[in-house]
């Protein structure tokens, strides 16, 4: 379970949060039960959007609760304690429930989620001051797809797309090779990345 709200959520906010949980439109699609995983508040500061739950994260209800998610905390500069705050971090994936496994991996995040419940987060979080857009399939929905831009130059680019929008690569593990072949991320976005979040959650 996440810690709870220091400060009660608004009604309208805990109304819609309580309708994603239930949501079970994608229910004939997915190998287990819907489970959507969601953190939000009206006082959200930064919101991070990523791909769908992994099977680890569904068995638990608490997002970015893996591998990946100890990485991302590293990445930010920040603690548990803060990024399960969600007056400080929403986070709202591109898909809420766990898809299941693909030939390659986890299969992609549904694509009925994010037309359905994204714009109503977003309209209940005013005080968000920066989006961090992690993986392929958040950044082709906000920054709009296109073949000719590879993540590696969205992300290598990141400063175009400031301060609304932050794109990053996924912190899975199977991405080492990525960082060791591409050494500015470490270099030029990591400390960007940490600056940006602290003025952020100020």
């Amino acid at each position: 379970m996440l810690a709870p709200h220091a400060v009660p959520l608004p009604v309208e906010m805990e109304e819609l949060l309580n309708q994603i949980r239930q949501c079970s439109v994608c229910l004939n699609f997915l190998p287990n039960p819907p489970r959507p995983i969601v953190q939000a508040s009206s006082r959200s500061k930064i919101v991070i959007i990523g791909q769908a739950p992994g099977r680890r994260v569904q068995n638990t209800g608490i997002p970015w609760d893996d591998p990946s998610g100890d990485q991302l905390r590293k990445w930010l500069g920040v603690s548990k304690d803060q990024f399960y705050d969600p007056d400080l971090f929403a986070l709202m994936p591109m898909g809420f429930c766990y898809p299941g496994k693909g030939v390659s991996g986890d299969l992609p995040p549904r694509r009925e989620c994010a037309p359905l419940w994204h714009e109503k987060l977003l309209e209940k979080m005013p005080k968000v001051r920066l989006s961090i857009l992690i993986g392929k399939y958040a950044q082709d929905y906000y920054l709009g797809a296109s073949n000719r831009i590879s993540l590696t130059e969205r992300v290598r680019n990141f400063h175009q797309y400031l301060p609304r929008f932050l794109p990053l690569v996924h912190p899975s593990p199977r991405n080492i090779a990525w960082q060791q072949k591409n050494p500015w991320f470490s270099e030029e976005v990591l400390p960007l990345l940490q600056n940006t979040v602290r003025n952020a959650l100020k």
